[in-house]
């Protein structure tokens, strides 16, 4: 691969996020690279498949001091709550998740 077929595919993969990084642009102080690398995170952050996720939050309440039957309710209602959120899952699903 020659460095211009290289460049263009690296600008045809930023293609379908173009709008999104011009407005996140315009509408804040961060130069096209800031915007880039915040949007990787944003993205990042979704694509979290729900088993990491339960774990990660399990983890982090546990650390605070909840009682598992409080994490376990306060799961449920983050799992509903998410941008892309995961499909439905009883109390027992979200134990499993956590300890298998």
């Amino acid at each position: 691969m020659n460095p211009d077929d290289a460049h263009n595919a690296a600008m045809n993969a930023n293609a379908p996020l173009d709008d999104l990084l011009r407005h996140v642009c315009d509408s804040s102080r961060l130069t096209r690279s800031e915007a880039e690398r915040l949007v990787e995170e944003v993205l990042a952050y979704f694509d979290e498949p729900v088993a990491a996720f339960v774990a990660r939050r399990h983890k982090e309440l546990k650390a605070a001091g909840w009682q598992n039957d409080a994490i376990y309710q306060r799961l449920l209602a983050e799992l509903e709550s998410r941008r892309f959120p995961a499909p439905g899952l009883s109390l027992r699903q979200v134990r499993r998740l956590i300890y298998g």
